[in-house]
């Protein structure tokens, strides 16, 4: 008889969630716990792991096999022994690729068609006299988007943006490949690389950014990645470019940021992410004008824990199968 998989998680899924990974197989042990203290209790016992990425004593976990994230980055993990040990860890890359692609252009289409001007005037109940100047918007067809990091959130907003007219950039680690690797949900993204007109090296990203009405950040977090947009970066910018960052806040060097919007070397900004989360009341980011702020959220739908499950049971079908896994994470690379 084949021997039986445990599987411990912390997470607060819907329980039909969790009755459609035990329906996986009969081998699979679920344990849910709550809480630190239950979840480290339970450690010594698992094989497999479900969490959001947070670091843990891996003396505690002598039979752990593999970590599944429910979210795409890991950076909470960077520089932990977990990235120097054999144990499997993988990501949820993919399932955020809708969601966020379309925060990403409503984020665009609020910039462009001067929403918060309407927002501002609706509160005070105005009808401008001038309103066909002041509230004069920009059309998306014929415009260009540069995307920093073509994985699939990047490839996804690729994909929006070109049925929307626009002309497609990208940032890849190796310019020469187009395809894209791990999960991609059905009809989604841009996997062949077929939509985006022209991709850049990463050394190349001032060139790109000279062509960009848009600027979307979509690359994780890395001691690579970390404030590789900076002073530099957007001072090479359209002085009405528009920056959406829904990666991570230290990707962008926030100082810089701060400054580049007050001073007019760019348009505008949307942010999800942030140096520091929350964001602290004394940033000046609240204040800006042209700026849309949000916090963390631009994932959240309620089809998460969905596809979160579709991802993770066709992983689990493959552990149990021996077969490769999805979303493997690249230890070396921090991704």
């Amino acid at each position: 008889m084949a021997k039986r998989v445990k599987i411990l998680s912390p997470l607060q899924l819907e329980e039909k969630h969790w009755e459609r990974v035990r329906q996986l197989s009969p081998r699979l042990s679920l344990s849910l716990v709550e809480g630190e203290a239950q979840f480290l209790e339970a450690l010594p016992d698992a094989e497999v792991v479900v969490i959001w990425p947070r670091p843990f004593d891996l003396s505690l976990a002598p039979r752990l096999k593999w970590i599944q994230l429910i979210s795409a980055g890991l950076d909470r993990f960077v520089g932990r022994p977990i990235m120097e040990s054999d144990i499997i860890v993988t990501t949820a890359s993919g399932i955020h690729a809708t969601p966020i692609a379309e925060y990403v252009l409503a984020s665009i289409l609020a910039f462009s068609r001067r929403f918060r001007d309407m927002w501002r005037l609706q509160e005070r109940r105005e009808w401008p006299e001038d309103r066909w100047g002041i509230l004069r918007g920009e059309e998306l067809r014929g415009k260009t988007v540069g995307i920093l990091g073509y994985g699939s959130i990047g490839r996804e907003v690729g994909r929006l943006c070109q049925a929307f007219g626009m002309r497609v950039l990208a940032t890849k680690r190796s310019a020469k490949e187009r395809e894209g690797k791990g999960y991609f949900m059905p009809g989604r993204g841009d996997p062949e690389g077929s939509v985006v007109d022209q991709i850049f090296d990463p050394s190349q990203l001032r060139e790109m950014l000279k062509e960009c009405d848009f600027f979307i950040v979509a690359v994780p977090l890395t001691p690579e990645t970390e404030g590789m947009v900076g002073r530099e970066e957007l001072k090479a910018m359209k002085g009405s470019a528009y920056l959406v960052n829904i990666s991570r806040g230290r990707v962008v060097d926030e100082e810089a940021l701060v400054e580049a919007l007050k001073e007019g070397w760019i348009g505008g900004a949307g942010l999800d992410v942030f140096a520091q989360e929350p964001l602290p009341q004394e940033s000046e980011l609240w204040g800006l004008e042209n700026v849309i702020l949000s916090p963390h959220i631009s994932a959240n739908t309620p089809h998460y824990q969905e596809r979160f499950t579709g991802l993770f049971c066709e992983n689990l079908r493959r552990y149990l199968a021996g077969e490769e896994l999805l979303n493997v994470v690249d230890k070396k690379r921090g991704y």
